[in-house]
């Protein structure tokens, strides 16, 4: 098992709550970039430093996943990759994606992004707090308590 992390847009309190339960749990956590994020490293946490260009970062989270991980992505198209690689997904403020979910998400981001191109300005996500950490929290430890006491 491992968590694997979509670490470009990744907010730092979910990158430090990552960090914590890596080194509490004893497990690897893989935070991949196409830049380096400052913080990550230690025993249980590494950085990928993934190449220049569109979806490297993803390419690489979705050939490192399989089933009894756990990613962290707020991109719903990777999610989905990730979904079909075998892993647990959620996002940064706590939703699990599951192969049931992930196409109703897939569906409002698409709808979402049309609206957008056709120039309707709408709020984009309200920023990151306490209660974001809070659900994200709740989501991340309950998933990861589930794949560590699953049967290898």
């Amino acid at each position: 098992m491992k968590i694997l992390v979509d670490a470009d847009s990744c907010p730092v309190p979910a990158r430090e709550l990552v960090l914590r339960a890596a080194a509490r749990t004893k497990t690897a956590a893989v935070f991949a970039a196409n830049r380096a994020i400052p913080g990550i490293g230690g025993p249980w946490a590494r950085m990928l430093l993934c190449p220049p260009g569109e979806g490297t970062a993803d390419d690489e989270l979705v050939k490192l996943a399989g089933p009894g991980d756990l990613a962290l992505t707020r991109d719903i198209p990777l999610a989905r990759r990730l979904l079909e690689a075998g892993a647990e997904v959620l996002d940064d403020r706590g939703r699990i994606f599951t192969r049931d979910t992930i196409g109703e998400f897939l569906s409002l981001r698409n709808f979402t992004l049309n609206l957008a191109e056709n120039g309707c300005d709408f709020e984009r996500s309200p920023g990151y707090g306490k209660k974001e950490l809070r659900a994200f929290a709740g989501s991340f430890d309950r998933l990861l308590t589930k794949l560590r006491k699953a049967p290898p």
